[in-house]
């Protein structure tokens, strides 16, 4: 049976068979779209369709709107399907091909096609969803959908469409593609039924239509609820598994619920959630799935060589000999980066000999059991071994088993364990911490939870290690870039915000002990006069405590005995207020600050906390600094300590139970501490909102223009394929060209005969080797006037005649003699094209030399008497 006939019954029964609303019954038609790296495709796909199969196919590629295409040209020289330019309401014809022209949009309508000049928004041109999506809408269950080599994602969306109608998508092998990008798009949206090489797919689709007519059902399946559908996953997976995924990025989900649908040939995700709660070893399959294992040895050699250069000797030079260093690797998976880390320290330490002493404690963690049991072993293939340098692997390494060993020195600094890093507790007092390439799996808020808690997990000055594709993010005042390119990050010495990190469980830090009270020293300046001396008297004796500060909290002078109000923070000196402040005063004092810098006024405090005194309370005053000019901007904090009344103290004395006094005292100070801290984060919440609606607003713009950059790039691409096509045809013409013309000219140089070829200015086109011994003539004599050739020949008209021939288009023979005694047969005609135009002469001259001298002998015999 002919495909055609076969296809033809088929197409009659699905539709007949279907419940959704009817469409237009027309001619089925296969939508094929490709961009850069697609002509090669195309001619592959349409080398290989079959002249009966009874559906029409319509391409669509992008390119330039002001550019003529070849691609119908192109095509037809690999096809016997005719093939035709699309043009407006045209109804496409079975066992033929369609090609959009340049600058437009094609779409189907009613079983016809319609063009739609293309659009000038900004933003890509995407001409292939455009006809997926109207082969989708007008054709149903019936459209097909094909994708081919390509850059960007044009065709996901249409081929998501096709697929929401149950019709049949196809893309090209990734590998096989010179722009894997569209097909891969396609396939990673899990939005394709077949995946083939681009020769194998029409083959696919027959295949395909036969199989569908042949288990027809006889309801249409409704659309899946893909999101509804991965929530029940992600639920079956946490009762099973005790580990959430919902903080994963969907995306990355779906790609390996994908696969597993695959496998087991279901139409959807929500059918593979059905199946699940009934296959408990598929949870354990598609858990080991969703988990990313992609590492090796001394990935991204750059990283590892500032690793060692740029990390390990600072904190080397600064960490104590009697306690090891701790390090902490997060989703080590089989444990490659660990030991990579372990052995840029041995290398570090070796370039280091004043360091001999120190050890390095390596806590490697990942979520898989599987990889971490393989990372205990330490026993790894020589294949995963083949790209390591070869003084490494001798040093680090025991052949064992057609693969290699971690030395026991190695093993010994790196402790495995299986960890969660969402729920688990983290890894504190570390000098070194590397989460590569695991952070761009999780969703944004999961991101900027774990950067405070790694800030938290670092000892001061502590080393934090990203993948490429990952930074701090919102998180920056925590971190100084120590490796730009490489992500490593030097851990400043900030303080963290209640409430910053967010632990997996709860812990609760205790409070620093009170630093002793420090005076600070008067001015060592002897005052002149008795009004200077009367003055420093009254500053000392009876104005309160204070401090100046900037808008930063930098204290820029100190009057007065601060000690019971601000401590020096523990580690480098800092001279904040904001760091220096009281715990029980700091919420307080900051927002307090910030009013009074942003609303330029004066703002009080009252009956704040003493720590070490029941019997007063804290005033606190913060002035925004006005005049003189050179402190416009600064801020005036000062400190009254105010006795309580002594009812007030009495009644303080008298309390029942002084405990639940002191309770709801404090529960009075953390409710103020708590409408500080919420008037502290609203505001900031309000400034992070602006940055970041700035920041979305600056990242549309930059993600059009690259969308246009992109759409430019593959129009170029495909013009750019086109010419090369057309260049290698004109490039065959040329060969075929030069060696004709080598015919030719071999076949002039046989005669033996001289011929000259002149245009029509009597200028010298072309001559054959025997010419030169009549006209002194050499290659670069191509285009000079006849008139200027020295000749042999004692032929002074030959100029005239010339001029003659081409005026009366006449033949002219003569028999000339030159001046060294030859003869020769002088002709002269006009030069005529294949169109009869004259385009100037041609000479021939022919050696008559013997038959002169024949001649001669002739007529002196008759002479003779």
């Amino acid at each position: 049976m002919r495909h055609a006939a076969y296809l033809r019954m088929v197409s009659s029964n699905t539709h007949r068979s279907s419940n959704t609303p009817a469409v237009v019954h027309s001619t089925r038609i296969v939508g094929v779209g490709a961009s850069a790296g697609g002509l090669a495709a195309l001619e592959l796909f349409f080398s290989h369709v079959a002249p009966d199969s009874g559906l029409a196919y319509v391409v669509v590629q992008h390119m330039a709107p002001s550019y003529k295409a070849m691609l119908g040209t192109l095509l037809q020289r690999v096809t016997t399907l005719p093939v035709h330019e699309a043009t407006q309401g045209l109804a496409p014809a079975p066992n033929a091909v369609y090609v959009i022209p340049p600058g437009c949009e094609l779409t189907l309508v009613q079983g016809c096609l319609h063009l739609n000049p293309t659009r000038q928004a900004r933003g890509p041109r995407l001409p292939i969803n455009v006809l997926f999506q109207s082969l989708a809408q007008e054709q149903r269950q019936r459209a097909i959908g094909v994708v081919l080599s390509g850059m960007g994602a044009d065709g996901t969306l249409g081929l998501q469409a096709i697929q929401g109608q149950d019709g049949l998508t196809l893309a090209q092998e990734p590998s096989s593609a010179q722009f894997d990008s569209m097909p891969h798009s396609a396939i990673a949206a899990g939005c394709v039924n077949i995946v083939a090489l681009a020769q194998e797919l029409p083959q696919r689709i027959i295949t395909a239509i036969m199989q569908a007519a042949a288990t027809a059902p006889s309801t249409q399946p409704q659309p899946d609820d893909a999101a509804s559908a991965l929530d029940t996953i992600v639920r079956l997976l946490r009762e099973h598994s005790k580990h959430d995924l919902s903080l994963y990025k969907p995306s990355t989900l779906l790609r390996r619920i994908e696969r597993r649908v695959a496998v087991y040939g279901l139409s959807s995700i929500a059918d593979y959630a059905a199946f699940l709660p009934d296959n408990p070893r598929e949870l354990d399959v598609l858990f080991a799935e969703m988990l990313i294992g992609v590492t090796s040895f001394f990935r991204d050699a750059a990283v590892w060589s500032d690793v060692q250069n740029l990390a390990w000797p600072p904190l080397l030079a600064q960490h104590p000999s009697n306690s090891p260093l701790r390090a902490w690797v997060v989703g080590c998976s089989s444990g490659e980066e660990a030991y990579s880390l372990a052995m840029t320290f041995q290398e570090a330490q070796d370039s280091l000999p004043h360091t001999a002493a120190q050890t390095l404690q390596i806590f490697a963690t990942d979520l898989s059991a599987e990889a971490i049991a393989v990372a205990r072993k330490g026993w790894y293939p020589a294949k995963w071994l083949a790209e390591m340098a070869p003084a490494r692997r001798a040093r680090f390494f025991v052949a064992q088993d057609d693969g290699g060993r971690i030395i026991k020195s190695i093993r010994d600094m790196v402790l495995f364990a299986q960890h969660d890093v969402i729920i688990d507790p983290p890894f504190t007092k570390l000098d070194f911490l590397s989460c590569r390439n695991l952070l761009i799996y999780f969703k944004a808020a999961l991101q900027q939870r774990l950067i405070p808690l790694f800030h938290f997990s670092l000892r001061p000055g502590g080393i934090l290690l990203l993948g490429a594709s990952e930074t701090v993010g919102p998180a920056r005042r925590l971190f100084s870039p120590l490796g730009v390119k490489s992500r490593l990050y030097r851990r400043n010495d900030q303080p963290l915000s209640a409430g910053a990190v967010d632990f997996p469980v709860n812990r609760h830090a205790a409070l620093r002990k009170t630093a002793p009270e420090t005076l600070v020293s008067t001015s060592s300046t002897h005052p002149g006069s008795l009004q200077a001396l009367a003055d420093q008297v009254l500053l000392q004796t009876f104005s309160p405590p204070a401090v100046l500060v900037n808008a930063a909290g930098d204290i820029l002078y100190i009057s007065g005995r601060t000690g019971r109000y601000l401590e020096p923070a523990a580690g480098k000196a800092n001279w904040n207020l904001h760091v220096m402040a009281r715990p029980g005063i700091r919420t307080q004092l900051a927002v307090a600050l910030r009013h009074a810098l942003q609303e330029h006024r004066t703002v009080e405090l009252h009956d704040l906390p003493l720590e070490d005194d029941r019997t007063r309370t804290l005033h606190l005053t913060v002035q925004a600094v006005q005049e003189p000019k050179a402190l416009e901007g600064m801020a005036m904090v000062v400190f009254r300590e105010v006795a309580l009344p002594k009812r007030r103290q009495a009644k303080k004395a008298n309390a029942a139970n002084p405990v639940d006094t002191a309770l709801v005292q404090e529960l009075g100070h953390a409710r103020e501490e708590i409408r500080a801290l919420r008037q502290e984060m609203q505001a900031s919440q309000e400034a992070l909102q602006a940055a970041n609606e700035s920041l979305q607003s600056a990242n549309e713009e930059l993600q059009s223009a690259n969308e246009e950059l992109t759409t430019s790039k593959e129009e170029a691409q495909s013009m750019n394929e086109e010419l090369q096509t057309i260049n290698a045809e004109l490039q065959t013409k040329l060969d075929d060209l030069a060696l004709a013309q080598s015919d030719m000219q071999n076949l002039l140089n046989s005669t033996d005969i001289a011929t000259l070829f002149l245009d029509n200015d009597l200028n010298v086109r072309r001559f054959t080797e025997q010419a030169t011994s009549i006209f002194h003539l050499r290659d670069g004599d191509v285009g000079r006037p006849l008139s200027d050739l020295a000749s042999a020949l004692n032929y002074p008209a030959l100029h005239s005649d010339v001029q003659d021939t081409l005026r009366t288009l006449a033949s002219s023979d003569k028999q000339i003699a030159t001046t060294d005694g030859r003869w020769f047969s002088v002709r002269i005609m006009p030069y005529r094209t294949l169109t009869n135009m004259i385009q100037g002469a041609v000479l021939t001259f022919v050696d008559i030399t013997k038959a002169k001298e024949l001649e001669f002998r002739l007529r002196e015999g008759y002479s003779q008497p």
